[in-house]
């Protein structure tokens, strides 16, 4: 099982392209995208390998559905445990793939060993999958739509090393090396979406999303810390889960633990209210929309829930299904406030943004309430339904609209010109939608089922209220981009298809929205997804339930809903306005969601002003008082300093000793110069006198 066991390469491949673009891209005709795309194309297949190996994998581990941590301790000693349902049936035994972990040492502190390596499981394989498909595609696409950009080389260099930064996340097999993955994606995210910097508004996007997320990262670091001595000293993710679930960690800390960890998805994966970042960050270039905002970085959040399940499955009490969680409220709060947002964008990529804060919501609110398979799964089909709209925005600007994204404005009337790209959006419109025996209808019935059959029923109609705003709100979108009349560039600017690097991703993104669904689709009684890759430590607890016909049927009627409404505003009045939103409450409704909530002002005007004034002010005296009090000190000092060394030391001592050996000097010149007679009697005078002298001085030396 080559890469299985290699799966580092996997990771390492662009770090390796990252290095050298770097060096060598400005040399060559392509200026580095070249290697960018041929990295991934090697990830992309080892990624297919790795899953062909894991699935061919023999299944080891026997897993006990509904455990206690009683059970699981008993279980994990080596006892036999008859487990049995509700109703008193004992359940069938089933088994899972045993993990592949290879780890080397890291850093030794002491008695202590830090390790590093590699975890492949079913989760680690899915996102792989996902994060190689996506980052393939978006590389692909940005070949043409970054064609002439003045900073391309750098664009795919960190594109490589941001999809590094993912697979290094995804395949930690501790929760040490989990944060280095996740804050190089922070840090390439922040170049990514600062790539065009002279721009005041993207230099801003991109520092707070930085910053934003920055946040979140505080109680990373906090659970994270509190983990590792909660479970004896260790980072390992495997033993973490095991201690969490077996009861052997204090419950009150395990839940402080994973209310830190809950800040940090909220703040990565943009739930609210610290959902704010995301759609800002649209400023950014569209193919790093797609790669960031469909299938890596905001989904960090979601995949440290399911990594770590085991700690918030125990830590929140999920399967207590005694009615709400607080990961399943932190989901289900951004499910409908995101999808109301949604509904006042004029820019199609901010629509698709809160669209995506939404649907993170379903994910986050399905891992609260104990559905670990569809909140998974939902990541798994999203991504590509997701992706493939970002990039149909994107070919939309290319080709249709001259690089606007103003869908009143600028759009309209698109579709005659632009019919691949109008019926790819369609196809991911109508999977985003959950359109039955798309990939987001399978999928989004998983979560439905979830939450009505584990003791969620809010959450339940939570999910069916966001699928109708879902419905409605992209089916505005369809209309104001693709028909009435074109207005704006749409009318002046001759729109066209966009060429094959731009549509060849859309399209297979649209099959992908389609038959990534067949992968759980228990109607058709295909469990595939579940099988291979839920861990066996969440098979243990979580609950695994059959296809509800009545549950299906609600989805879809959320959809014909959705679409009979929106359908009948825009497509039968031709978007012609009721005026309902002019005065009264719904006017005010309205200024409220144009505001998004007036959260950006509490945070801008509220904390970060109310924090920026007194921080300045403080700054600003200290600057006054204190550094330049040091700063003048010093001058002064050293004023007075030159001042001595010229009045004393220079001109008395230094000049004194000078003119002193001048004065000398002079005096000796002037004694000798009375010898100089010009009288050769007197020469040899002194002659004869001297050889006297030397004659006596001799004789009496002997």
């Amino acid at each position: 099982m080559f890469f299985l066991d290699h799966a580092y390469l996997i990771p390492l491949t662009p770090i390796v392209s990252f290095v050298l673009i770097l060096f060598f891209g400005k040399r060559i005709p392509s200026r580095g995208a070249a290697i960018g795309v041929f990295a991934l194309v090697l990830c992309f297949g080892m990624s297919l390998l790795t899953a062909y190996q894991w699935i061919d994998q023999p299944k080891t581990i026997e897993t006990l559905h509904h455990a206690t941590p009683a059970q699981l301790a008993a279980h994990d000693a080596g006892k036999q445990v008859e487990e049995q349902h509700a109703s008193g049936e004992a359940e069938e035994t089933t088994y899972k793939r045993a993990p592949v972990v290879h780890e080397t040492t890291w850093f030794e502190n002491g008695a202590m060993k830090i390790k590093a390596g590699v975890l492949i499981d079913g989760l680690a394989v899915a996102l792989l999958v996902v994060v190689s498909t996506i980052s393939l595609m978006v590389h692909i696409f940005s070949t043409e739509y970054m064609r002439d950009d003045r900073r391309k080389t750098h664009y795919f260099a960190a594109l490589s090393l941001f999809t590094s930064g993912m697979f290094i996340l995804v395949t930690s097999s501790n929760t040490l090396q989990m944060i280095f993955g996740w804050e190089m994606m922070g840090l390439c995210s922040f170049m990514l979406i600062g790539h065009w910097w002279e721009d005041k508004d993207i230099s801003n996007a991109a520092l707070k999303a930085f910053f934003t997320t920055r946040t979140g990262d505080i109680g990373l670091l906090v659970g994270v810390s509190m983990l590792f001595w909660l479970a004896g000293g260790t980072f390992d993710i495997g033993h973490i889960n095991s201690m969490a679930l077996a009861g052997h960690i204090d419950q009150g800390l395990l839940t402080a633990a994973a209310c830190a960890l809950l800040v940090a998805v909220i703040g990565k994966s943009a739930q609210f209210p610290l959902h704010t970042w995301l759609p800002d960050a649209m400023a950014g270039p569209t193919p790093v929309s797609a790669l960031i905002h469909a299938a890596t970085m905001v989904v960090a959040g979601v995949f440290l829930i399911a990594r770590l399940y085991g700690v918030f499955w125990q830590g929140f009490h999920i399967g207590a299904g005694d009615g709400y969680t607080p990961v399943a409220m932190v989901g289900a709060i951004t499910i409908l406030i995101a999808a109301a947002l949604a509904f006042v964008q004029t820019d199609i990529k901010k629509v698709l943004a809160y669209s995506t804060v939404s649907q993170l919501g379903y994910m986050v609110m399905a891992l609260g309430v104990g559905g670990w398979t569809a909140g998974v799964f939902h990541l798994f089909t999203h991504a590509f339904f997701k992706a493939c709209l970002f990039l149909g925005a994107g070919s939309i600007a290319h080709s249709g609209s001259h690089h606007s994204f103003e869908m009143k404005k600028d759009m309209g009337g698109l579709k005659k010109h632009m019919p691949i790209t109008y019926w790819t959006f369609v196809v991911a419109t109508l999977a985003l939608a959950g359109f039955p025996l798309t990939a987001g209808f399978f999928s989004k019935d998983e979560i439905l089922t979830s939450a009505g059959k584990n003791g969620y029923e809010l959450f339940f109609w939570v999910g069916l209220v966001g699928a109708v705003m879902t419905t409605a709100y992209m089916t505005r979108c369809i209309y104001l981009t693709f028909h009435g009349e074109p207005r704006g560039n749409a009318a002046h600017h001759h729109p066209h298809e966009s060429p094959l690097p731009i549509t060849g991703p859309l399209v297979f993104l649209a099959i992908l929205s389609i038959v990534a669904g067949f992968a759980q689709a228990p109607m058709l009684h295909i469990e595939f997804f579940a099988d291979v890759f839920e861990p066996a430590f969440v098979s243990n607890v979580v609950a695994h339930h059959e296809f509800v016909a009545s549950y299906a049927a609600l989805g879809t009627l959320a959809f014909i809903i959705g679409v009979a409404l929106a359908g009948v505003y825009y497509f039968r009045r031709e978007g012609r306005s009721l005026g309902l939103a002019d005065k009264g409450l719904a006017h005010a409704g309205y200024t409220f969601l144009v505001n998004k909530y007036y959260l950006d002002t509490l945070y801008t005007d509220g904390v970060v002003g109310g924090l920026k004034g007194p921080i300045a002010a403080a700054a600003y005296w200290f600057n006054q008082n204190v550094l330049d009090g040091i700063v003048n000190g010093a001058a002064a000092i050293a004023v007075a300093t030159g001042r001595f060394t010229y009045n004393v030391i220079d001109q008395q001592v230094v000049d004194g000793a000078v003119n002193g050996l001048g004065i000398s000097a002079e005096a000796g010149g002037g004694a000798l110069r009375t010898v100089q007679t010009g009288k050769v009697q007197q020469y040899a005078a002194i002659l004869f006198g001297a050889l006297v002298i030397f004659a006596v001085a001799l004789w009496r030396l002997t």
